[in-house]
């Protein structure tokens, strides 16, 4: 407290000394009774201030000090209204009450805190203990636990021989129908069908697209055979010598089609328009639209043509108009322009123990082909033992014989090195590590389509300006025609002349119908085919127009090009969520939801459907549903429909994955697919806060055809190496890992899922046919649900 003349007669001073100095709270006392001051240091109704710092208001006011934060009741303490002041006898007591209370309650918050953090430990300690007597008697049991997911495992195995069988079969029943078709397999026979063919000329277009599609069909078997043979039966030649056959077939239907348009053309008069004049043939097959245009009469007021029956037209600038020439739009809807995929394998390198040779497992990364070129992913793993810098394949079957006393030995030498042993389709191996060979990226140019990230839909059409060749006269009973040795040739627009390189001439304006059997997901990309640089590219076009609704497309281009349409390969990805759900013996529902559609697919034994694809509330894709085929076939139709939600080797790059390491992915679609038939599994939002080395998924048993409720599903999390079933739930706020409550780890999924099945459920899955567990896994594989969702 201040004090003196100096000190009263300028209190504001006072005041703010107090506040300063003793942290104090300093209020004025009136001699009148009345309401409370609005402000602390303001003069309110009923309260006087001294009006002059001159003249000391000692009679008008009174001092009082109180503890920082506490103010002074003026009623209690006012020396004008009776109130008692404070002595500093009374201050130094409360003053040494409120220190005392001060330090009663940090003690008793110290004490608090003391306990609550002992409790904290020993309950960490509780779990820690809990958790590592978990971890021993996995560890103990963990033998049996791999001999027995074996014996399931076998599965697999069978289902590759039955697949095999199955070839061996299919060739035998083709060498006896003696039909005449050769077999795509053999070399002889596709080189014989092929050289037969090119013998045979002056072929119309109807018999043309008829054996095209008996080529288009090799072509698939081509394809197939890629897709489904096992990596250790497919050797390197074969590879090339498929791939040959299949560019030598697409070749050649190119160069029948052509010569099919040149015998046509020669007799073009006889398909004159009755009301242009001009030559006019539209022919639609479930492959092809044929369209074709002769310029007979050369009428300059000719602009445009529109094909009514395909929707396909053409503007033609005033020169052409009145040339002999003819416009073909020959619209295959396949892709045989694009170059043929590579087929690179990821290699996964594993560490095994010193007394033992290395393991390396090749997880077969095939890109699926569309069509007769287009690759997909395939399932199949090979297992390869390396030894003196050789490799040499060692079946599945072999092994999966693992002498138990050896395998209690790897485990404790194992342990003493630190590496835990898992299973991995039917071998034991340790941790995995991609060891991919990458090569340097390549350089994409500038509008050049980068086939990694964008894929052509729904075909491609080459738009072609041929010159008329003579036309056939009847002259008496005879027809005459003058025969050239060029064969088809086509009209250079813009003409090739140096004069005439500088100048500039009209475009070309091309209308062109979509595919019904197609889903654009958005406006697609316009691209023209390079035949020298042998890639697809989006300049040299302008001006396009997009009737989404209508399905058509228009644009202009500066010269006749083979165009395609270009979407982004990775539209529904990443996935929005999928559930694998039973539906019956030896069947299930597979659902993948994107940000576009909702895509259903249905297995039942070793085939798989198309149930329904809902796109804006509607269904689409009426032809591909509720025809059963094999999981191949089915990811080939729906990629080359435009629905791909199958990712390649290269989709990482252009897609925000969810990245999991190849040992606990691989080992949980392996151990989902074996199963799959008892219960349902579906997506987890906690699987994006696990880590690279965990995955985490919703089971539930499923025995029933309702659909699963939210309370039915458990959260599971699994490495490849360790499986536990978690505290937490979906709805939870925080990711934990933290074990549910009177649960145990274990080695696998299936024996963790085996804690908590029925009698019933665990009975039929080890009844299921290892057809259904082999076509789920392929599946499995082919959407890669766990990275790309």
């Amino acid at each position: 407290m201040v004090s003196g003349a100096g000190a009263l007669s300028n209190p504001y001073k006072c005041l703010r000394l107090e506040i300063k100095s003793h942290e104090l709270a300093t209020c004025w006392v009136s001699k009148y009774s009345g309401p409370r001051p609005k402000s602390l240091f303001g003069a309110g109704e009923g309260w006087t201030q001294s009006p002059s710092p001159t003249k000391p208001p000692v009679q008008a006011l009174s001092m009082c000090s109180v503890d920082a934060g506490q103010v002074a009741d003026p009623s209690q303490h006012s020396g004008g209204s009776g109130g008692k002041k404070l002595s500093k006898a009374e201050r130094l007591k409360l003053q040494k009450e409120e220190e005392d209370r001060r330090l009663l309650e940090e003690e008793e918050a110290r004490l608090r805190a003391e306990q609550e953090e002992a409790e904290r430990l020993e309950k960490d300690r509780i779990l820690r203990e809990e958790r590592e007597r978990l971890e021993a008697k996995d560890q103990e049991r963990r033998g049996t636990e791999v001999a027995e997911l074996h014996s399931l495992e076998e599965n697999f195995s069978w289902a590759r021989q039955w697949k095999a069988d199955y070839r061996a079969h299919a060739k035998w029943e083709h060498y006896m129908q003696c039909d005449g078709s050769p077999d795509p397999a053999v070399p002889q026979e596709i080189n014989t069908f092929i050289s037969l063919w090119q013998e045979n000329k002056n072929e119309d277009i109807e018999f043309v697209i008829e054996k095209g599609n008996q080529v288009l069909n090799l072509i698939e078997k081509l394809c197939f055979l890629l897709l489904d043979t096992p990596p250790n039966e497919l050797m390197e030649k074969v590879i090339i010598q498929y791939q040959e056959s299949i560019l030598e077939l697409q070749s050649l239907l190119h160069q029948k089609y052509n010569e099919a348009t040149e015998h046509l053309l020669k007799k073009a008069n006889t398909y004159a328009d009755s009301d242009s004049g001009n030559m006019e043939v539209v022919i639609k097959d479930k492959n092809i639209t044929f369209c074709i245009w002769g310029n007979l009469k050369k009428n300059p007021r000719f602009k445009n043509h529109m094909f009514c029956d395909a929707e396909n037209g053409f503007d033609l600038p005033k020169t052409v108009a009145t040339s002999d020439v003819a416009v073909r739009i020959l619209h295959t809807h396949y892709d045989h322009i694009s170059p043929l995929q590579h087929i690179p394998k990821l290699h996964l390198k594993v560490q095994a123990p010193e007394s033992k040779p290395e393991l390396t497992v090749l997880y077969d990364m095939k890109e699926e082909k569309e069509g007769e070129q287009k690759g997909g992913e395939d399932s199949n793993f090979v297992i390869e033992k390396e030894s003196d810098g050789r490799k040499s394949a060692i079946s599945f079957k072999d092994s999966t014989k693992i002498d138990p006393d050896e395998n209690e030995k790897l485990e404790e030498e194992s342990d003493k090195k630190s590496e835990i042993v898992s299973t991995f389709s039917g071998v034991q191996v340790a941790p995995l590590q991609v060891a991919t060979d990458e090569k340097e990226e390549e350089i994409i140019g500038e509008n050049v389509v980068d086939l990694h990230q964008f894929t052509p839909v729904g075909g491609v059409y080459l738009i072609d300006a041929l010159k008329l060749p003579p036309q056939a006269k009847q002259i008496k009973n005879w027809t005459m025609v003058e025969l050239l040795d060029a064969g088809l040739e086509t009209y250079p627009y813009p003409p090739e002349s140096e004069e005439t390189e500088d100048a500039t001439y009209p475009c070309i304006g091309v209308t062109l119908r979509l595919l019904d059997s197609v889903i654009f997901f958005e406006e697609p990309v316009v691209a023209r085919w390079d035949s020298a640089d042998k890639q697809w590219r989006t300049d040299c076009i302008s001006d396009i127009k997009y009737k989404m609704k209508e399905k058509q497309i228009s644009f202009d281009m500066d010269a006749f090009y083979t165009i395609t349409l270009i979407q982004d390969a990775h539209l529904n990805m990443p996935y929005q969520s999928w559930e694998l759900r039973p539906n019956g013996t030896d069947e299930l529902l597979f659902t993948v939801v994107t940000a576009f559609a909702e895509v259903q697919m249905q297995i039942k034994g070793n085939q798989c459907m198309l149930s329904s694809i809902v796109v804006d509330g509607s269904e689409q894709l009426s032809h591909l549903t509720g025809k059963w085929t094999s999981p191949i076939d089915l990811t080939i139709a729906l990629k080359k429909a435009g629905v791909n939600i199958f990712p390649s080797d290269y989709s990482y790059k252009y897609v925000c994955v969810n990245t999991k390491t190849p040992l606990a992915e691989v080992t949980t679609y392996q151990q989902m697919a074996l199963v799959a038939s008892a219960f349902a599994f579906s997506w987890s939002k906690w699987n994006l806060a696990s880590g690279q080395d965990q995955v985490v998924f919703k089971v539930s048993e499923y025995l029933k055809t309702d659909a699963v409720k939210d309370e039915d599903w458990s959260l599971y999390m699994f490495n490849g190496q360790r499986a536990q079933r978690l505290k937490i739930s979906e709805t939870s706020e925080a990711f934990s890992e933290d074990l549910a409550e009177n649960t145990e780890f274990h080695s696998t999924l299936y024996h963790l899922i085996k804690d908590f099945a029925s009698d019933e459920a665990i009975e039929k899955v080890k009844k299921t046919s290892c057809l259904f567990i082999d076509a789920t896994y392929q599946l499995l594989m082919a959407t890669r649900v766990l990275t790309y969702s």
